[in-house]
């Protein structure tokens, strides 16, 4: 079993800057993708960035130059750093992982922590 706690969720203003953290727990497959969604309200839940564990990252097309994420593993904690936000941003930020253990994919989900973006 995976857990995976948000933090670092808020209210800011347009323009301004939050840093989210997640920190996973249990037995967790050295070889996944940390990744963190997010989720409007009435909209769908919709990928902002990943990072495998060997470091690779991939970003929404609308937050790359503006938002960065990272993973310190030996800590098991993932960030996402969101500069110049904008209210249509205003979601509930989820994170997710996928590994592997004995061939077999994963899935887990953080329970969310919401931003909010106020014009």
């Amino acid at each position: 079993q995976v857990y995976l706690v948000e933090s670092g969720g808020g209210l800011v203003q347009t323009g301004g800057s939050l840093r989210l953290s997640c920190v996973a727990s249990g037995s967790i497959g050295s070889i996944n993708v940390m990744g963190w969604y997010r989720q409007a309200p009435g909209k769908q839940r919709e990928l902002v960035a990943t990072i495998t564990s060997a470091g690779s990252t991939n970003y929404a097309d609308s937050v790359k130059d503006r938002f960065t994420i990272s993973r310190d593993n030996a800590k098991n904690t993932l960030y996402l750093q969101m500069n110049s936000l904008k209210p249509e941003e205003t979601a509930v930020y989820y994170c997710n992982l996928k590994d592997y253990r004995r061939g077999v994919e994963y899935v887990s989900w953080g329970q969310g922590t919401q931003v909010t973006v106020s014009s």
